[in-house]
């Protein structure tokens, strides 16, 4: 899972692995270890009707409603946006980047832009 932070908005990006877990498991999260402590951006399923995120302590929760994961994993929609007080919250999923890149992308959505 990637995340981009840019002013008032915060951007999430999952892998195909990452979804389905998402769908099993009704959470999941990644953690980015600092010297003095750790940073947690982390994706929980709700029974609410409308994309949330709260930030505790050092951890970024978005709260993701239990139909748009169920939607999510079941189609092909590319993902959800919302809003959350002064913050946009935008969740997709991950495709293959156009352009080379050396990130390993072997779990990334094949990218409907690219015409074999």
């Amino acid at each position: 899972m990637k995340i981009r932070i840019k002013d008032h908005s915060v951007r999430y990006r999952l892998t195909q692995s990452e979804v389905a877990e998402l769908g099993r498991s009704g959470e999941i999260s990644n953690t980015t270890a600092f010297i003095n402590r750790s940073f947690v951006y982390a994706i929980e399923k709700t029974e609410d009707s409308e994309l949330s995120t709260v930030f505790i302590e050092n951890k970024i929760i978005l709260k993701m409603p239990e139909t748009m994961i169920d939607e999510w994993i079941s189609t092909d929609r590319v993902g959800f946006e919302g809003q959350s007080g002064l913050v946009k919250i935008l969740v997709e999923k991950d495709f293959v980047c156009i352009d080379n890149t050396l990130e390993d992308q072997s779990d990334n959505y094949p990218n409907p832009n690219i015409k074999c």
